[in-house]
């Protein structure tokens, strides 16, 4: 029955892209247009061919998508934090699939009040997403904004919290999220280009007035940076941030004078970027000036914030990335990443305490959670590992007690975490350089060539994949899978030189790294050729058009998601949104030698005949960050020139983006999906 199955064919109407007097011939370009009902037609046809195709699978979707729906707790809710007089809690109730929000004044004894029921909100939409929730300082009124597209275009309105009115205002097309000046009827927020989607302007927006009377406080001129708005911890602030690849710039405002004008805090400088924290009378700026490329920490008064007048506080070390800092009444915290861990630093205002955190494994996770108040004698911070569930945790400054707020439920009577185990190996990679990938598998696996494992990796925009914790893979692991994240140069996870030797004309080192965590593995006996199976999204989807296009004999199936594959056609395009914004990621291709590079690995361009793995191709139809035709050209091209008979799926969510189904069980439902393909290409079938 299944031969009788064929795959659609897309037609091909050449077209003659020109750059540089080099000629590139697409004969899937038509694609191009999601208004196009021969366009939708193809996309359908594929859809129905990867049904047909996975259709003896639909009842082993339907388990696994029950099973990872089972292990979750579904009548949960966060642990509160307390913000300006209110407790803040956000729960979920049995069989929805959306959050609710609420608060209680003063004490947790104290009656609820509604804040969102995102249940109701979503209810005659297919896609649904509540951006943000930005409460006035006086607590009356709650700014939110939600997108009912998936192309992250929120619309921002304002509830009334005392009458439960909401307000007719509607602004569109922005980011979504919002800042109150100190004055309760002053919201500033930042909009979006509608073709390019960057958020290019920032603008004032009165309680009561009309969208059209919005004043326009700031507008970001240079196409590579993006603009953002927030409030100081302090709350005396109001910061426009605009930021690019290598470069940021910001500028502020007292919070009691939203009328006033806003203020550099200090100029761009290409190449530094910093960020600022406000504290009494002193900003605190995380910053790279001077070559500090793992970054530094200095002080500098409210009247001299340009960089002449920054003050080292905690200086460049250069094998220990400064990530982030969170500052209290009587201690800084500090976020740290040495040897790809984790460490989170305690040090006191008096001097007398500079201490570290202790964590044990070598594959972990730990950050700094949600700390509002200065006053805090309590650090919250979360940790999780690949076999352990995630915690919430406050630790007492004064005490040193830790004490488990929280720590994630697995409604799976078979789960004990005793059951798994997890170890992080280095591989040598080509040009000898040490990469690291983390491993965790079922302790009663043994190690032999037979072992099916799933690579994981992502690796670009000094983006860090930490070892975290997972209920989903569950599904795998206690299949026999070993389940790997390669840690590989263009994330962060070694430092920020790992990510500079994985971007731009390094980018090479990216796909290399993988392909050689790939033969390393094999080399080890973790798994073999028959069993390793790649898997990334978005710009790790463009990780795995090139890895197949180098080394397809490698892997017995893979799965793509979301993947960006025409890397030179949509960079040469400077209407697509996020284009600008990426040149100095991966260069830009007006200029010739960045051209040829990208050319040399841009997986749809070298699409070649030859044998490639089994695959599945996702993507969603309202794609704002991988347009939906990048996919579907690729596998119309991997269809017209593969020579091998194994398996080649696209399927299209025609209600979705970038980020996929916005239930919290919907999107089980895609991974299903995704793991059936897998494990059925295993042999596995229950």
């Amino acid at each position: 029955m299944k031969n009788s199955i064929f795959p659609p064919k897309a037609k091909q109407l050449p077209k003659k892209l020109v750059a540089h007097n080099d000629v590139r011939i697409d004969n899937y370009y038509w694609l191009n247009n999601r208004e196009d009902q021969e366009v939708l037609d193809y996309l359908l046809a594929e859809n129905k061919y990867t049904k047909s195709m996975m259709e003896h699978t639909e009842t082993f979707q339907e388990r696994l998508f029950e099973e990872m729906k089972g292990r979750i707790k579904e009548d949960d809710q966060s642990v509160p934090y307390k913000f300006n007089g209110y407790w803040y809690i956000t729960r979920f109730e049995k069989g929805k699939d959306y959050p609710i929000y609420a608060r209680k004044k003063d004490t947790l004894e104290a009656p609820e009040e509604l804040l969102f029921d995102c249940n109701e909100m979503a209810k005659v939409h297919s896609y649904f997403s509540l951006g943000s929730i930005s409460i006035s300082p006086d607590n009356t009124l709650a700014a939110f904004s939600t997108d009912t597209v998936s192309r992250r275009q929120y619309k921002i309105q304002i509830k009334n919290l005392v009458t439960g009115e909401i307000y007719p205002t509607k602004i569109i097309n922005t980011t979504g999220s919002v800042t109150w000046a100190n004055d309760n009827k002053t919201i500033f927020y930042s909009r979006k280009d509608k073709l390019t989607l960057r958020s290019h302007a920032v603008f004032k927006h009165k309680l009561h007035s009309k969208v059209k009377e919005d004043v326009e406080v700031y507008h970001e001129m240079d196409e590579t940076f993006n603009t953002f708005v927030y409030k100081t911890k302090s709350r005396k602030y109001i910061v426009i941030g605009s930021s690019s690849t290598l470069t940021s710039e910001y500028r502020i405002l007292d919070a009691d004078t939203p009328n006033e004008e806003f203020k550099i805090f200090s100029p761009r400088e290409r190449g530094l970027e910093y960020s600022i924290a406000h504290y009494k009378d002193h900003f605190y700026v995380l910053n790279n000036k001077d070559g500090a490329v793992n970054f530094k920490l200095q002080k500098t008064s409210e009247t001299k914030t340009e960089s002449t007048y920054w003050e080292d506080l905690l200086p460049h070390r250069k094998d220990v990335l400064l990530e982030d800092i969170e500052i209290f009444k009587d201690y800084l915290v500090v976020s740290e990443r040495e040897e790809g861990l984790n460490n989170i630093r305690i040090i006191s205002w008096n001097g007398k305490e500079d201490y570290y955190l202790p964590f044990e494994s070598e594959t972990y996770t730990a950050y700094t959670g949600n700390n509002p108040d200065f006053d805090s004698e309590y650090l919250r911070y979360g940790y999780n590992s690949l076999t352990t569930p995630s915690s919430v945790i406050d630790y007492n400054f004064i005490t040193k007690v830790h004490e488990i707020k929280k720590e994630q439920e697995v409604l799976d009577k078979n789960f004990k975490k005793e059951n798994y185990t997890s170890e992080r190996i280095w591989v040598t990679a080509r040009d000898g350089v040490k990469v690291p990938v983390s491993l965790v598998y079922r302790k009663d696996l043994k190690k032999e060539s037979g072992n099916p494992l799933m690579l994981y990796a992502y690796g670009s925009y000094g983006a860090t994949i930490d070892p975290y914790f997972s209920t989903v893979r569950l599904s795998l692991l206690d299949r026999g899978f070993v389940f790997a994240i390669a840690h590989i140069r263009g994330g962060e996870y070694l430092g920020r030189d790992w990510y500079e030797n994985g971007k731009l004309l390094s980018k090479m080192n990216t796909y290399f790294d993988y392909i050689d965590c790939s033969k390393h593995l094999i080399a080890e006996k973790y798994t073999s050729e028959k069993h390793l199976y790649a898997y990334g999204g978005s710009a790790g989807g463009l990780l795995m058009g090139v890895i197949i296009n180098l080394n397809p004999e490698l892997y017995h199936g893979v799965l793509a998601v979301v993947p960006f594959v025409d890397v030179v056609t949509t960079m040469l395009d400077d209407t697509i949104p996020l284009t600008t914004g990426e040149y100095d990621e991966w260069g830009n291709p007006n200029d010739k030698t960045y051209y040829e590079y990208m050319k040399s690995y841009s997986p749809y361009d070298n699409v070649t005949a030859h044998a490639y793995p089994n695959m599945l191709v996702t993507t969603g139809l309202h794609d704002s960050q991988v347009q939906y035709w990048e996919p579907a050209k690729w596998v119309a091209k991997l269809r017209e020139l593969k020579t091998d008979a194994n398996k080649l799926l696209l399927h299209t969510d025609m209600e979705t983006g970038h980020g996929g189904a916005s239930g919290r069980f919907e999107s089980l439902k895609e991974v299903a999906l995704e793991y059936a393909f897998i494990l059925d290409l295993e042999g596995i079938t229950n």
